[in-house]
């Protein structure tokens, strides 16, 4: 392969999130970012921005939009126009943008846990009721139980906000769930927001459908949030957008962020460009590289990690692991932070009945994989 995966890049003292949290010994695989270098063709053009060395004010180029629009056209046949398009600096500050427009003070919000915390924690920080019928464990595998989903539904229920590809769990939805949620969604008259970060980190032969491309009914009532962020692995440089094809709902979104959403920076648009356009070389290999991973730890915690199970990553980097089985007294996530020195995100983060699971993120070289589950068989042994 073009590209080094097993190289190791010291992150330490580099202003990262991931590798500051905690001390020189500890392995961090916590927050939802690879230890990888990113496409050549992203490095080069954020090199000639920075060589032009003028910083002033600046708007996403109509080349980005149009990137958007034509990438979403060969992957799913999605045809969108150009004004459908409302870019952002994240995908959180989109969650929390339809929180706002969608649902007012006391209204609710629909969502399914085990799930990223900013679902959980930030309608209720803004006012709203949180909804939470959870997704139905079923073997190494979660699926949603529709009844349970249509009656969790009240009438003070106002958006309902989908996790797809599903953050932790690992879920790539099928079209016969996707119509489900959607048939339920219109009979209640609910707006949907769709997370749809990671629909570019899906491993064969699964496939990634927006939901708004089922039909125009569901289209016509679904904000789809995307980013290049997690797929490049360009999260700091902030770039994401909303797709809207409803103008009332686009209204209220651009009524909510007035004056308070910022745009995407200089380097978050040029990044963007660039991976769009010329970053799937790289996107190729890296999926190469994490599907291994992901089989890695597949085969690592069934053969030497006794009373834990690792659920089926159908897509992302992330493994969700429950560990209630393996005689672990206490919360997990700080017993292997303690025993093995391995930092991972702690599952009462996805859903307040989850305090036995762990998200372990297996996006980095193999080498310190290797390292971070010996310890953790250590620890357990």
């Amino acid at each position: 392969m073009k590209y080094d995966f097993n190289t190791i890049v010291e992150r330490r003292n580099t202003d990262s999130i991931k590798w500051s949290v905690y001390p020189d010994d500890v392995i961090p695989l916590w927050v939802a970012d690879m230890d990888f270098v990113s496409a050549d063709p992203i490095l080069n053009a954020l090199r000639v921005r920075t060589d032009h060395a003028v910083f002033g004010y600046s708007r996403p180029a109509l080349l980005l939009k149009e990137l958007v629009r034509d990438r979403l056209k060969e992957l799913y046949h999605w045809e969108i126009s150009l004004p459908d398009i409302v870019f952002l600096p994240g995908i959180v500050t989109g969650l929390n943008v339809a929180f706002q427009a969608y649902a007012s003070d006391g209204e609710g919000v629909l969502v399914q846990p085990p799930v990223y915390f900013h679902f959980l924690r930030d309608p209720v920080f803004h006012g709203r009721i949180l909804q939470d019928p959870p997704l139905v464990r079923n073997g190494d595998t979660y699926e949603i139980d529709f009844d349970l989903f249509e009656n969790a539904i009240t009438e003070k229920t106002k958006i309902f906000v989908l996790c797809n590809p599903h953050n932790p769990v690992g879920r790539v939805f099928t079209k016969t769930e996707l119509e489900k949620i959607a048939g339920i969604c219109l009979r209640h008259n609910l707006i949907i927001c769709s997370d749809e970060i990671h629909c570019d980190l899906v491993y064969s032969p699964y496939r990634h459908i927006p939901i708004a491309t089922l039909s125009p009914e569901v289209e016509a009532c679904t904000v789809t949030l995307m980013s290049p962020s997690k797929t490049f692995n360009i999260a700091g440089l902030g770039c994401g957008y909303a797709v809207i094809r409803n103008p009332r709902l686009r209204k209220y979104w651009n009524k909510a962020s007035y004056g308070i959403v910022p745009g995407v920076d200089i380097m978050g648009h040029t990044a963007a460009v660039a991976a769009l356009r010329d970053g799937q070389e790289w996107l190729d290999q890296v999926l190469a590289y994490l599907r291994g991973n992901r089989d890695y730890v597949t085969d690592f915690i069934r053969d030497k990690l006794p009373g834990i199970r690792a659920c089926n990553t159908e897509a992302t980097y992330l493994a969700w692991l429950d560990c209630t089985e393996s005689g672990i007294e206490g919360n997990p996530a700080q017993f292997f932070l303690k025993n093995a020195h391995v930092a991972m995100s702690d599952g009462t983060d996805f859903g307040k009945n989850y305090g036995k699971f762990v998200r372990l993120n297996f996006a980095c070289p193999r080498k310190v994989l290797d390292e971070a589950l010996k310890r953790l068989a250590a620890a357990l042994n």
